[in-house]
């Protein structure tokens, strides 16, 4: 399976966050599958330690997803034609961009966020109780 993480997912699992349960440890962990992370959500991160809603060393973060093993994936054409076509459902244009991507590379989106199941995008929780 190829995983995009969401933020969210992302910094739960560098900090080993509870609120990644078992189901999606075990997702992460298994090395038969692919974990991608998105430069969106090092964007997203970039944003938010600039405005103050977090506290994260962007370095760190990169150094960490490097030593994961986890696949970096760009910014292609392809996800901004997946990007254009998805409702507005809500308005986080860093979902939006993480959900085109896991469209258009045919990859399963890791995310806790509520939104997701309004869009046409394949996805797992990070609790266990996944669809």
């Amino acid at each position: 399976m190829r995983i995009l993480l969401d933020t969210h997912a992302l910094l739960w699992w560098l900090v080993g966050d509870p609120r990644i349960e078992r189901k999606a440890q075990d997702l992460i962990a298994d090395p038969a599958n692919d974990i991608l992370v998105s430069t969106a959500s090092l964007w997203e991160i970039v944003v938010k330690v600039r405005v103050g809603k977090l506290e994260a060393n962007i370095g760190d973060i990169v150094a960490a997803i490097d030593a994961q093993g986890f696949e970096m994936l760009d910014i292609r054409p392809e996800h901004l034609k997946d990007l254009v076509r998805l409702p507005m459902h809500h308005r986080d244009p860093f979902d939006h961009l993480l959900m085109a991507q896991a469209i258009a590379g045919d990859l399963t989106l890791l995310s806790e966020d509520q939104h997701v199941s309004a869009y046409p995008v394949a996805y797992v929780t990070c609790t266990d109780s996944s669809p």
